[in-house]
């Protein structure tokens, strides 16, 4: 079964006033418009556009009706619930830094917020349901900028050495504030202290050490030595912080983290305990179907540090690219390590190649008009619409100009 759906932009303070619109082919709204949800989260399930024909008025009902025929009979027995969610998310100004749990994490937290009876929409509430939710997202826009993930030891040293230059070369010196710095970065378990400290003390007013490190830092970040060394898109990214979020702690965690700039079709893949925050950008977002997040700065939204602490792996890595492999001719396929989603990318394929399900999918066309067939139907979705695909449609073929972006659950192995 094909079912056109369709959903309304979401109008987070951070979105583009422009991308998802073009992305869609529509008119703007006026306002920001951040993230596209496609799926039957209950924060926004996406609408039928035949309601009746559906015999629903939206994802979430559906696959409540019929879990057997919407997700199959492995998703069904599994607890009945699509397993993903899939976005194009518009980034003019920075997001939060944040991270998502395990899933013992999430069902551990989860149960015990449950048990303590915080409300599920309370300011200070960290899980909201029992899942985890590991993330991929694929630069649409040109280029895509994020941080992500504790970037490797030698790096923070010659971030450090940097600051230490700038330092002694500006007018007024102040040493003390980086040494404040350096001692926990020196430390053991160091950016775990480092973290800690920065967001307890650095959020505790101007008065701390913490803020002093933060104000010193923006301020070097500004100088010639900065913006010419090898990390000046680290520095500026701490400048365009600073104008956001001014004397926010997460400011000077940025350093600590990979800086990363993905060109159109590149991916990261965001898994348990990344420590992540999206700059700018359009991009195609896939995701597990939850709603926890543990944040880590440069927001007004509620951090719990002992928390965020628990969840966060401080592990130094290399920036998780994620490559795509050629699943067929004209067929990419970005396959991270879980159960929960993989995602193709369609173009100009070839008439007999298909895109085997692995469960439900979501299918959602760019540039222009894409043309879908199953094992039962078929249905042609213009640029920048979408449909649900149901698992007995079996394996899908493509036509027409446009881009497929198809979410789905893995494939058995042959």
């Amino acid at each position: 079964m094909f079912v056109a759906i369709r959903n309304t932009p979401r109008d987070y303070a951070w979105g583009s006033h422009t991308a998802i619109a073009e992305f869609l082919g529509a008119e703007p709204s006026g306002g920001p418009e951040a993230e596209l949800w496609l799926g039957a989260h209950a924060g926004s399930p996406s609408e039928m556009v035949e309601p009746e024909a559906a015999g629903a008025a939206d994802l979430a009902e559906l696959v409540g009706a019929n879990p057997t025929l919407a997700l199959g009979h492995e998703h069904a027995r599994a607890g009945a619930r699509l397993p993903f969610l899939l976005k194009v998310l518009a980034a003019a100004r920075p997001l939060s830094l944040q991270a998502h749990p395990t899933p013992d994490q999430a069902r551990t937290g989860f149960g015990r917020e449950e048990a303590e009876g915080v409300p599920i929409d309370a300011f200070d509430r960290n899980y909201k349901d029992p899942y985890a939710k590991p993330e991929l997202i694929v630069a649409v826009s040109e280029t895509f900028d994020a941080l992500s993930g504790f970037r490797p030891d030698d790096e923070v040293r010659g971030i450090l050495e940097v600051l230490r230059e700038a330092d002694a070369a500006s007018a007024d010196p102040q040493p003390g504030a980086l040494d404040l710095l350096a001692t926990r970065l020196e430390g053991p378990d160091a950016l775990r202290e480092t973290v800690a400290w920065l967001l307890v003390d650095g959020r505790g007013g101007d008065s701390g050490e913490a803020a002093w490190v933060v104000e010193r830092v923006v301020a070097l970040a500004a100088g010639d030595a900065a913006l010419v060394s090898p990390y000046e898109a680290s520095f500026r990214t701490v400048l365009d912080l600073a104008e956001e979020y001014p004397g926010d702690p997460g400011i000077v965690i940025s350093l600590l983290l990979n800086r990363v700039t993905l060109r159109r079709g590149e991916a990261l893949f965001l898994d348990a305990g990344n420590i992540h925050a999206y700059l700018s950008g359009l991009g195609i977002e896939l995701m597990a179907a939850s709603d926890n997040v543990l944040r880590g700065g440069l927001t007004p939204k509620h951090i719990d540090v002992p928390e965020l602490l628990e969840v966060l792996d401080f592990s130094p890595i290399e920036p998780p690219l994620l490559a795509p492999i050629e699943a067929g001719p004209g067929i990419l396929e970005y396959r991270p390590s879980v159960p929960d989603f993989t995602l193709f990318r369609v173009e100009g394929a070839d008439a007999a190649a298909r895109v085997a399900l692995g469960g439900p999918a979501i299918v959602l066309a760019e540039g222009d008009a894409v043309e879908l067939s199953g094992a039962h139907g078929s249905i042609s979705i213009a640029r920048g619409a979408a449909a649900f695909v149901t698992p007995d449609e079996g394996a899908l073929g493509f036509g027409g100009a446009g881009v497929a972006w198809v979410a789905t659950t893995p494939a058995a192995a042959a």
